[in-house]
């Protein structure tokens, strides 16, 4: 099955999605903490089909209840960064407030300079659990679908902590779908970033360094995990900071992510206008 979360006539829905049509759903209006698998499951038809050209598609789960990322989890991502391979998977977050949805522009911040592209596989939890074996992580899968970490890499490298150049607002689309484990094979899956027509990412999701049964038990080692909790596992290599020369996003640019089988997300870049402060005596 495919999911996504949408809006349609003002109002806020999860559609199930057949072709080029959605289908909404009575319950919930989101996917997320209150759709685990088993209510997910239940829920039933509520009025006719629309087109999908015809509603917004949100980010697939609009208010995770957490997002953890991984950083250097290909082979040749952590060969172009000169690092050593990792025994432990490097992990940071991000905020419901990062993401956009799968057609929504990627904001462009004033203040950053070195804006760069990162296509990822994401997994969907989809029933709680702590301290989760690796045997039976995938038994908490709810499903994957696709995001593009966007990083702002002269802030990222301001500290050795990567936060503050991860985490910006709407700047991560994730979706354009949650796809059940059941149509997508996830094994081999190939992932890509086209930039303006040019491939500049191609691998596939084998070359995983930390597979999914690992991160699902290693995270839930020290939080548990709920439903509607977003695990991006991690880019190729090929990523704009790390050519030569440099690539990075600029606005006006087309992004396109995609990982096989799963899902694509076609985004343009847009400049943010930067808000001018009002001096107080010109508010009065």
């Amino acid at each position: 099955m495919r999911y996504v979360t949408f809006e349609h006539a003002g109002t806020r829905r999860i559609g199930r999605v057949d072709g080029d049509l959605v289908q909404a759903l009575a319950g919930p209006a989101e996917l997320g903490r209150d759709t685990p698998a088993d209510v997910l499951a239940t829920l039933r038809p509520e009025g006719g089909p629309v087109a999908l050209a015809d509603v917004r598609l949100l980010p697939v789960v609009p208010h995770p209840d957490k997002i953890f990322c991984v950083g250097l989890n290909y082979h040749a991502h952590v060969g172009e960064t000169g690092r050593d391979l990792p025994t432990y998977p490097v992990l940071f977050t991000k905020f419901a407030g990062s993401l956009v949805g799968a057609s929504d522009d990627i904001v462009l911040p004033p203040e950053a300079q070195q804006v760069d592209y990162e296509a990822e596989l994401v997994v969907v939890i989809g029933k709680a659990g702590r301290r989760i074996s690796r045997e039976a992580a995938l038994e908490h899968v709810l499903g994957y679908t696709v995001a593009n970490d966007v990083t702002m890499r002269d802030y990222q490298y301001k500290t050795h902590q990567w936060l503050q150049g991860k985490a910006w607002d709407r700047s991560t689309p994730l979706g354009p779908e949650l796809v059940t484990p059941d149509e997508a094979d996830v094994s081999a899956a190939p992932v890509s970033t086209v930039l303006n027509g040019v491939t500049l990412q191609s691998s596939d999701t084998s070359k995983l360094i930390f597979d999914i049964p690992t991160l699902v038990a290693t995270v839930s080692e020290f939080t548990e995990l709920l439903p509607g909790d977003l695990i991006l596992t991690g880019t190729p290599g090929g990523v704009g900071y790390r050519r030569d020369p440099q690539v990075f996003l600029h606005d006006g640019d087309e992004v396109v992510v995609e990982v096989g089988g799963v899902g694509k997300l076609v985004n343009r870049v847009r400049a943010e206008v930067a808000q001018v402060p009002v001096p107080a005596a010109a508010r009065n």
